[in-house]
């Protein structure tokens, strides 16, 4: 199976812009969409538990929540499971200006880890001007994944630019995972990436990702499968081709927990 674990649409898309989504998860069996940031987290998750429930056999939605400011109980998140269809839970910590452990979001974690949601920090991107980007630092989440060992979490962008920090975290605990958001024009950046995951022996903790609409999994595949060719001339090492195909074919949904 397939799974491209970073997607995105605009809550308010036309049929354009849906058919263009779905036209880009054609190679994949299954996406992951994510609410995105800009809206109220009811709003965006209403609207993405609408455009899901069209396309179960293709999409899992994770919610859009704000510890700081959203019900964090356990009932608003079986609510958000059972009601809206939602599997997971994407929280922007950087541009919602509020630290990874705020206290409210530790009763979160708490409460995520019960009902079983897995935890997507999207802490990368585009990022504007007032982001705290001193909370995007995946060390950060140590004291969450030590304190919530069953708690299912996902660095999104390899926490970049603090690689090496997602790195040390998805190795040293079993709980943790990146997501290995492939961006097709940056082959010299993913090639590093993907080397040092390889040398620190934590290849079976990336997740595959297009970050669309940034990329499209189809060309974002051939760009992960085909940086090796770039380096045949080359004395710099190479990633066995076997261990970025266990990338691409990793089963993520059964890693989160996430029946299908």
């Amino acid at each position: 199976m397939i799974v491209d674990c970073h997607t995105h649409i605009n809550i308010g898309a036309d049929d354009v812009e849906i058919s263009e989504h779905l036209d880009a998860a054609e190679p994949v069996d299954v996406s992951i969409v994510l609410a995105s940031g800009g809206a109220s987290s009811e709003e965006a998750n209403n609207k993405l538990s609408e455009y899901v429930g069209r396309h179960k056999e293709k999409m899992v939605g994770f919610a859009k929540l704000d510890p700081t400011k959203d019900g964090i109980s356990i009932k608003n998140l079986e609510s958000i499971r059972d009601k809206l269809g939602l599997e997971g839970v994407v929280l922007y910590c950087c541009s919602g200006g509020f630290h990874p452990t705020h206290s409210r979001a530790m009763r979160f974690y708490e409460s995520a880890q019960e009902v079983g949601l897995p935890i997507f920090f999207h802490d990368t991107g585009d990022l504007k001007s007032d982001a705290v980007l001193d909370f995007a630092q995946p060390y950060l989440l140590d004291e969450i994944a030590r304190t919530f060992e069953d708690l299912k979490i996902v660095i999104g962008g390899m926490g970049f630019p603090f690689v090496n920090q997602s790195l040390a975290m998805i190795a040293k605990h079993k709980n943790v995972y990146a997501d290995l958001t492939v961006r097709t024009s940056n082959v010299w950046q993913i090639y590093n990436i993907v080397l040092s995951a390889y040398e620190s022996g934590v290849m079976d903790k990336l997740f595959f990702g297009s970050g669309y609409p940034s990329g499209k999994a189809g060309e974002c595949i051939e760009t992960l499968l085909g940086f090796n060719k770039l380096l045949a001339d080359t004395n710099l090492p190479t990633v066995p081709r076997g261990n970025i195909q266990s990338i691409i074919k990793c089963n993520v949904l059964e890693l989160l927990g996430i029946n299908r």
